[in-house]
């Protein structure tokens, strides 16, 4: 009778009901495709998802300082901790769906006046189960997996942000390498200037007012330099943060050259769901915000208990013999609460609004994941028309100085023009390397937008 009671209630446990809401990945519209497509970016990427994105670049610099990155960055080794305990925390969950076992032992020695002095010794063994009969357990198992399924979501997306704040800084640091070298050939294209301009003073063909106009010119651009190597020294800093290294022995060396921006694949708006970890996160949340639900709701209901033990007891003769063998089957223990003040009710009411809340959230972040995409494929696109344009300035901006300066050294135009001129063309310049820095850098944001970059087919 007994047995047949203990396979009665493990079939319940078993197949007991749920008390959580059924649960489906919410839907989302997503748009037929995304407006600012061009030439930068266009469609159908070859493959899933490349761990390594930022090699599109084809820079061995950035590819050795991603790699240090996965393994000296401190806030990714804490966003892996994090994630490391969302997996205990399931794994301890789970150890619920099966019975708890423990051992005991014990010895003790009594004198009585009747039967004199003895010993009892005591081995003995024990096991409880829940059984859970409204999946109050499970429910529980559930939500530990989600939320460590969430965790790991998490993780890939710190790891992707800091791999493309990481980009985003290279390539800034590249760009100030690229304005520093303008700016150093300009002081010494000034600084001649300058001398040419005290010799035609000297001469009487040119006045004070000449050379205090190519003086000031000559300063001022040094100034530019000098603050742009400020800049550099920053950047290097934040980079050597960012791959876990002590900013005073890190170095970077400087190169004139800054790479080209490389067309960005993109596919169809409804992979962006399915690619993003933000949103896998929030998804993942607003499961194990529904299991908990079933949790809260099979309180209304008894808890069942079930215990076992059994072991050896001896009061001083041997300790195993069949004589001394004892078993204890139960307590079968119920429980409920009769009269809480409505604790239960409000807890129940909590879980709903929270599975609220992480629905909101997850809708907030698939919003705010097609506006990042859109975002960024407008600068990838009109950056890129921006830049072609900038060119054609620069290239006027050099013809028209090189006929400043010949025009001044043959007396037929003052040396405002050349001034002008050459300012003219400095800045034409900087703004032609700044657009191609921005280029990059949304390069590297339309690749963490669209949750990572691609293999090449």
């Amino acid at each position: 009778m007994q047995r047949a009671s203990l396979l009665i209630l493990a079939g319940l446990g078993l197949a007991g009901c749920s008390m959580a809401p059924a649960y489906a990945p919410p839907t989302t519209a997503a748009p037929a495709a995304f407006r600012d497509m061009g030439p930068w970016t266009p469609a159908a990427p070859a493959e899933a998802r490349d761990a390594t994105w930022w090699a599109v670049f084809r820079d061995p610099t950035l590819d050795g300082l991603e790699r240090q990155l996965d393994s000296g960055s401190a806030d990714l080794a804490a966003a892996l901790a994090r994630y490391d305990q969302a997996r205990a925390l399931s794994r301890q969950a789970s150890s619920a769906l099966l019975p708890s076992v423990g051992a005991s032992a014990s010895t003790e020695r009594q004198r009585t006046p009747a039967n004199g002095r003895f010993d009892t010794t005591t081995v003995a063994a024990s096991a409880a189960y829940e059984v859970d009969l409204w999946g109050r357990v499970r429910n529980l198992v559930a939500a530990g997996k989600a939320d460590a399924q969430a965790s790991a979501a998490d993780l890939a997306g710190v790891r992707l942000s800091l791999q493309a704040q990481l980009a985003d800084a290279y390539f800034a640091l590249r760009g100030a390498d690229a304005q520093i070298a303008v700016l150093s050939s300009t002081v010494e294209a000034y600084r001649q200037a300058l001398d040419l301009t005290n010799r035609r003073q000297a001469g009487g063909a040119a006045s004070g007012l000449d050379t205090g106009r190519a003086q000031t010119q000559l300063a001022a651009t040094q100034a530019q330099y000098e603050q742009a190597v400020a800049n550099r020294a920053l950047l290097e800093h934040a980079i050597a943060v960012l791959v876990g290294e002590p900013a005073s022995t890190f170095s970077l060396a400087s190169t004139s050259g800054l790479s080209n921006a490389p067309v960005t694949p993109v596919g169809a708006p409804s992979t962006l769901l399915q690619r993003r970890p933000d949103v896998a996160a929030a998804e993942r949340r607003m499961a194990a915000a529904n299991a908990r639900i079933g949790v809260a709701r099979a309180a209304w209901f008894p808890s069942v208990t079930l215990a076992a033990a059994g072991g050896y007891q001896s009061n001083g003769g041997e300790l195993l013999t069949a004589a001394n063998h004892v078993w204890a089957l139960g307590p079968l223990a119920a429980a409920l609460p009769l009269f809480d003040g409505g604790a239960r009710k409000a807890e129940v009411a909590r879980s709903r609004a929270v599975f609220d809340e992480t629905a909101a959230g997850y809708r907030q972040t698939v919003l705010d994941a097609f506006r990042e995409v859109e975002d960024q494929m407008v600068l990838a696109n009109r950056l890129a028309a921006a830049q072609g344009r900038q060119d054609e300035a620069v290239d006027a901006a050099v013809r028209t100085t090189a006929l400043a300066t010949t025009r001044y050294r043959e007396g037929a135009a003052s040396y405002l023009d050349v001034v002008t001129a050459q300012t003219a063309e400095l800045q034409a310049r900087r703004d032609a390397l700044d657009l191609r820095t921005r280029r990059l850098s949304a390069s590297v944001d339309l690749i963490r937008a669209f949750g990572g970059g691609w293999s090449a087919g």
